[in-house]
């Protein structure tokens, strides 16, 4: 099980971060660790991978199946709006972190999270697949 959040800044900007051992820009996020709830993991894996310290509970959008690449994976797709950032700075996993106009997403953005961000803006249910 894991979790991936769209942060919003104050512009409607969201976040997107890339890891150093792959290609692609995608939402932050991560596996739930054990003993953990889906919030916390979000709340985690936000502050862990872009500085991002939730100041609001996250949003649940919706959980998909995530098969294709990891079979039995589930994901669950949160909204985070309020928050404040720590200093940030490359880290062996994350190369990088920038919000972007949702009608701007960089070159490489995953299909995923293409899809998610497409429905989050819609209003739309999350897709029961990644």
């Amino acid at each position: 099980m894991g979790t991936r959040t769209a942060v919003f800044d104050d512009e409607n900007r969201v976040l997107l971060v890339r890891h150093s051992y792959g290609t692609g820009w995608l939402l932050p996020g991560g596996g739930v660790e054990r003993g953990e709830t889906l919030f916390e993991s979000a709340k985690r894996e936000i502050r862990e991978e872009a500085g991002i310290i939730a100041q609001e509970e996250p949003v649940l959008q919706g959980i998909c199946l995530n098969d294709e690449l990891f079979p039995g994976d589930h994901v669950a797709v949160f909204t985070l709006r309020k928050f404040t950032q720590a200093p940030w700075a490359p880290s062996l996993e994350i190369s990088h972190r920038q919000f972007f106009a949702t009608d701007r997403l960089p070159d490489g953005t995953t299909g995923g999270t293409r899809r998610r961000l497409d429905e989050i803006i819609a209003k739309q249910d999350i897709g029961h697949r990644w």
